[in-house]
């Protein structure tokens, strides 16, 4: 393996390199979201028993004991509580553009290196193919030794870009499924709440 990426040329370290901050940033973002769905679920259920029995100083007191996205989303109405629903909708979807975007980091950069891998790997081939040419150019026909080495560093690289690119979409489009799937959750455990403590009018 060390052999066949030394001839992959100088193109090979960016590419590892594309794919070791791919691999660091999929591992950040599961960790992110698994923590947040293990403590989101019960903190919603626990703060949602205390407003409806009155206790929403308490539940005030049980969300800042623990800091998470929907924790933060969830003091707004907690500190509102009596207010309007629409003041309150209005000022909790202010917080959660901004925990959103948090639960959205680092997606943007793997999204790119899926993009530029590939045309790293064809950057590769480009001057593996000008590295054959120019011993063809210089030298003839060449001999099937000093034209392998150009071609096979072609052939090495696109093989290193497309092997980090395809497993980065799909870690990207399964990560943004979960990005979504929390969003959904979050937003209805605080409507649930803003419904609790709101007033219509």
């Amino acid at each position: 393996m060390l052999e066949l990426f030394q001839k992959g040329g100088t193109l090979m370290y960016p590419i590892l390199v594309c794919s070791i901050i791919a691999l660091a940033i999929f591992l950040d973002r599961i960790w992110t979201y698994h923590s947040l769905r293990r403590s989101s679920g019960p903190l919603f259920h626990d703060v949602k028993q205390l407003v409806g029995e009155g206790k929403t100083q308490q539940a005030l007191q049980l969300r800042q004991q623990q800091d998470s996205p929907l924790g933060r989303i969830l003091q707004i109405p907690l500190k509102h509580s009596g207010a309007s629903r629409a003041h309150i909708k209005t000022l909790v979807e202010e917080v959660g553009h901004r925990e959103t975007a948090a639960l959205e980091r680092y997606l943007g950069l793997l999204g790119t290196i899926a993009t530029i891998s590939p045309l790293l790997g064809l950057l590769g081939t480009v001057l593996g193919m000008i590295r054959a040419f120019t011993v063809i150019a210089s030298e003839g026909a060449g001999t099937p030794a000093t034209l392998g080495g150009g071609i096979s560093e072609a052939l090495l690289t696109t093989a290193a870009g497309l092997s980090v690119a395809v497993p980065t979409i799909l870690l990207h489009k399964y990560l943004s499924s979960r990005v979504d799937r929390s969003i959904l959750e979050m937003e209805d455990h605080t409507m649930q709440i803003v419904d609790l403590v709101g007033e219509n009018h």
